[in-house]
Order: structure tokens, then C-alpha cells, then sequence
């Protein structure tokens, strides 16, 4: 896309303003930076790109959790009575910024990451972008709903037992936990410093990789010098098929009504897609997940912020969260001889997983087990937490790599799956994730089919998978329809006549799924071809033009989500 076509980040983080401001969802934030400043920061990234520079996060808003630094805003993890006003970004964040991201603020979070919810804050629970009685997911809760709901165009999160990878799943989104040591972890309050990673949420696997590449560069911090070295390296190719590591019946455990079918028929896809399915034993791997928080590792909590707690006892149930208290204190228990009993468990843990992964390139999992309405955690905060992490937990303990990504719905929700290998497996991740998307077709949408829009869950339900941004050719016209309620109706002009560019997204999904959505396609709309501004003709929906009597011109807009949130 040339300088000229480009959205330019003053327009991207104007409509980004506008969209938080008229999104109604406060507890996502716990701080937005000053619009002018923003505005500002924008300005001069438009301007370095009209200069030549390459910034491949330009145009693009992005959020960041509230346990990693970001100048000009307090860091509070969470908790008020903890705040501080760091002297300088994150080392992530600065490499977010350098490649031409805006972070237009700091996100909600379960306090001093701890939790799997989202509603352990004193800031408020973190309602569903699908389903505002259910949870987010945490704890980067706030940064997974500011991007399924289109607010932003990426997120960090934090990753320790698994809070970059359930919120995505929850919310229909990616969630990229990426090789711990690829991404600094320098001013990130520390949940477990020995384990925790930086993660990126987007609504596309490309815009979270792209970020994910901005940010890794070696770890000045002396925790991560041994794994210094690691870098995203391309995967080699390999010699036959792809082997997918599937769980042995049973293993599975207990899922949400419908979630086992939706896994099973992912299995299928992706031995449609070339992919072969292996069954493997897990016992090792869920074993390892349980030392997280049932033995000694979770003394490393304590290590972080236990004292800051013991010394505010007063403040529970106010500006601490009880539930988070009562977590981090009790993790002061264990012993010494506990923790190394713990590390002779892992050891011999690990060497059984690496023997599993020597049978399979990566092991395919639904992301959690449920997706729990608030009130359910709120009368079980402990146990339903802790059933949340059953595929995650044991990612950092085994130094693993993980990909969260949308595999459908069921009973209108998000199902999230999880792709997780060894260490230095990011890029064969990837892959894996593309071939999934191999037997698919493509459509735009430039509607009300839009990420975050009232029919986007169709899409979704049907299979489908966000590829990006796009914009159409300079010969569209955009109107709002005189129906209720009021439809979007995207027409091409003849040649000669004054057309406009319109901004919409590239969706991936299974044919049958773009043929479920043909049938049942309303009057006027139809689907047509639909020229892009790269010159590529893809399939997407468009209206009759006998519908445009008394419909609205509303082409000036550049885009369907626009004129909604202005209106």
C-alpha cells in the first residue's frame, strides 16, 4: 500500500478516541493518555513515514497492560495504593513505539496478575466483548477486550500461567505467548520474574507476529542472559506432514457443553488441511501444570509483591483484592526443601516432555476448559479460576512457546484452540496456524459483519478468521440503507463516475461456512467480487443498487464503523 493510500495514524488514532469514548466500556482502562498527546505522537509518525522511514506497526492503535510501564502514565498493576510513575517505557513498549505503534493507554488487569478471570480488580471485573455477563479471562483482561471489540489494533499482555492465551480464547481473538527471552521483560511488574513473558493480542495472527517481531531483541535483564540468544528463526521445512500431538481420550477432562465437539471436528480440519494428527499422553504435562499453584513455584508471587501486601493488610477488600491476598500471602509458605523437591519433580517432568515433542511438532489443545458467567466466579473465585488453566499452566515451567487462536463458536461464544512446542518453535506455530487456514476461502466485509459489529459472531460461527485490514478500490460508494435496522450497502460506480476508498477487513474462512452465510444472506445484499486497493479482486458483500432510494451517502465517512460511532 503506497504512503498516499495508507491509513494515517492521526486518522487511526482519532477513531480510535472516538470509539473508547463511545464504547460505554469503562473498566476496560485504568488510564488513557491525553488525546493531544496522542495526537501529537501520531502526527510525527505520519510524518516520518511521508519521509521514507519503515515503521511496520504505522496506522496501527495499541494498548498495554497495566503491569508494564509506559511513560507519562502511572503503573498500578492492579492496585491504586501500589501506583508509580515510571521514568521510562517498558523496554517492550519502546519497541512498540519505535516500530510506529500509538499506545493510546493502560488496560485492566486481575491484580498483580493474578487470576484467570478478569474480575480481580478494584477497578472492576472486565465484562466479555461477546457476552457482558460472562468474564474476560485474565489477567490481561482490559488488553483482550480493547481489541475483540475493535478499539484497538493490538494489545500487550502479561503471560505467567496462561493470561495472554485465555482472554484471547474468550474473546475470539489471537493471543501469541511467545518463547520466554524473546521479549524483554524489563518494567514488568513481576508476577513470577523467572517465568512471566510479554504477550500480543490481535485480532489477526499477522498483526500479533508483526508486533511480536518489533519487540524481540535481547534481554538486558540478568534473569534471561542464558536465553539471550534465542531469536524468531524461520522453521525448517519439513519432510512429510506436520504432526499435530493430540491428547489420549480422556485427558481432555471436563469441558464446556459443545467444546469437545468443536475440538474434534478441529482435528479433523486440520487433517483436511495435511496435517497429522498424533495421539500423545499429556499426564506429564498436566502434572507440571499443577506445581504452578499447588507447589512450591507460587512462592515466587510472594517474592514480587507479597511484601507490599503484608505491609497494606488494611487496604484488603478496598484497594486489594481479597482474593489476590489471600493467594499471594499463603505463598509464603513453602520451604526451601519444597522448592527444590519441586525442581527434581520438573526436572523429570520435562524429560518426559521432551520425548512426547520428539513424536510431534506441536501439541494442539483447546485453550481452556469453560467460559463461566461473573456471578460463577464470583461464588467460586478459587475453584473456578483453577480449572482455567488446565492447558496453560505448565507453558512457562517447561519453557514452552504457545498460539491462542479462534477455531469457532459454540452456543454463540467464542472456542479458543491452543497450539504450544518448545522453546524456538514461534515461527512453526505460525505455520501450523496458517495451514489450518489453507483450505479456506477469503471475503470482505466493510459492515455490519465488521470485528466487534452486531453480525460478526455470524463469521465467526461459521469458522471464520480475521486476516487483516483492507480497503477497497477508489470506486465504491458506501450508503446507509433506509431499513430498520439501518444495513450498510456497499455499491461499485460505474467507470467514469466519482467513487471512494472504504475501509473493511479480510476474513479467512471454510467454504462451507461461506456458503452457510450465502444462504442465508438477506435481500438486497448479495455476494460479488470486491477490487482492493493492491489491485487483488476478492469475493465480499455488496447491495443491489435498486436499494439506494433514500438511502444515505455516507462514503465521506471511509468506513461503515465510523459513521456508526458517530452517529
Amino acid at each position: 500500500m503506497s504512503a498516499v493510500d495508507r491509513t494515517t495514524a492521526v486518522d487511526r488514532t482519532t477513531a480510535a478516541l472516538d470509539a473508547i469514548a463511545a464504547s460505554g466500556r469503562p473498566e476496560i482502562w485504568i488510564s488513557l493518555a491525553d488525546p493531544d498527546v496522542v495526537l501529537a505522537q501520531a502526527a510525527a509518525i505520519d510524518e516520518r513515514v511521508a519521509a521514507g522511514a519503515e515503521l511496520p506497526l504505522a496506522g496501527l492503535v495499541a494498548a498495554v497492560k497495566d503491569n508494564i510501564d509506559v511513560a507519562g502514565l502511572p503503573t498500578t498493576a492492579g492496585c491504586p495504593a501500589y501506583a508509580y510513575d515510571p521514568p521510562a517505557d517498558a523496554e517492550a513498549v519502546a519497541r512498540l513505539r519505535a516500530a510506529g505503534a500509538v499506545v493510546i493507554g493502560k488496560t485492566n488487569l486481575d491484580q498483580f496478575a493474578t487470576g484467570l478471570v478478569g474480575t480481580r480488580s478494584p477497578y472492576g471485573a472486565v465484562r466479555n466483548a461477546w457476552a457482558p455477563e460472562r468474564i474476560s479471562g485474565g489477567s490481561s483482561s482490559g488488553s483482550a477486550v480493547a481489541v475483540a471489540l475493535g478499539l484497538v489494533d493490538l494489545a500487550l499482555g502479561t503471560d505467567t500461567a496462561g493470561s495472554g492465551r485465555v482472554p484471547a480464547a474468550l474473546n475470539g481473538i489471537v493471543g501469541i505467548k511467545p518463547s520466554r527471552g524473546l521479549v524483554s521483560t524489563t518494567g514488568v511488574v513481576p508476577a513470577c520474574r523467572s517465568l512471566d513473558c510479554v504477550t500480543v493480542f490481535a485480532r489477526s495472527l499477522g498483526t500479533a507476529r508483526r508486533a511480536v517481531r518489533s519487540m524481540v531483541g535481547a534481554p538486558a535483564e540478568i534473569a534471561a542472559r542464558r536465553i539471550r540468544d534465542r531469536t524468531l528463526r524461520p522453521a525448517p521445512v519439513p519432510a512429510g506432514p506436520l504432526r499435530l500431538g493430540v491428547p489420549f481420550p480422556g485427558q481432555l477432562g471436563e469441558l464446556a457443553p459443545g467444546w469437545r465437539a468443536a475440538y474434534d471436528a478441529l482435528v479433523a480440519r486440520g487433517r483436511a488441511c495435511g496435517l497429522e494428527p498424533v495421539p500423545v499422553d499429556i499426564a506429564p504435562l498436566l502434572e507440571a501444570a499443577a506445581l504452578l499453584y499447588e507447589g512450591a513455584f507460587v512462592a515466587e508471587r510472594f517474592a514480587a509483591v507479597g511484601p507490599f501486601i503484608a505491609a497494606h493488610r488494611d487496604l484488603v477488600g478496598g484497594a486489594i483484592d481479597p482474593t489476590v491476598a489471600a493467594i499471594v500471602l499463603a505463598s509464603a509458605e513453602p520451604t526451601a526443601a519444597d522448592l527444590f523437591g519441586d525442581l527434581a519433580r520438573l526436572e523429570r517432568l520435562a524429560v518426559l516432555a521432551e520425548e512426547t515433542f520428539g513424536r510431534i511438532d506441536a501439541l494442539l489443545t483447546p485453550t481452556t476448559t469453560r467460559h463461566p458467567t461473573i456471578a460463577a466466579v464470583t461464588a467460586d473465585p478459587v475453584g473456578v479460576n483453577a480449572a482455567m488453566g488446565r492447558f496453560t499452566n505448565f507453558a512457562n515451567l517447561l519453557d514452552m512457546a504457545s498460539v491462542a487462536f479462534p477455531a469457532g463458536t459454540v452456543d454463540g461464544l467464542p472456542f479458543g484452540a491452543m497450539l504450544t512446542a518448545p522453546a524456538g518453535s514461534d515461527d512453526l506455530l505460525a505455520r501450523i496456524v496458517a495451514q489450518f487456514d489453507a483450505a479456506e476461502t477469503e471475503l470482505v466485509v466493510v459492515g455490519a459483519h465488521l470485528s466487534g459489529m452486531p453480525l460478526n459472531h455470524e463469521l465467526v460461527a461459521d469458522g471464520g478468521t480475521l486476516v487483516g485490514p483492507v480497503r477497497t478500490a477508489r470506486c465504491y460508494r458506501l450508503h446507509a440503507l433506509d431499513t430498520v435496522p439501518v444495513k450498510p450497502g456497499l455499491v461499485r460506480v460505474p467507470d467514469g463516475e466519482d467513487g471512494g476508498t472504504i475501509e473493511g477487513e479480510l476474513w479467512r474462512l471454510p467454504a462451507a461456512g461461506l456458503g452457510r452465510l450465502v444462504a442465508d444472506l438477506p435481500q438486497p445484499m448479495a455476494l460479488g467480487p470486491v477490487e482492493l486497493d493492491d489491485g487483488r479482486v476478492i469475493a465480499g458483500f455488496l447491495c443491489q443498487p435498486a436499494a439506494m432510494t433514500g438511502a444515505e451517502d455516507i462514503t465521506g465517512w471511509r468506513s461503515w464503523r465510523a459513521w456508526v460511532g458517530a452517529r
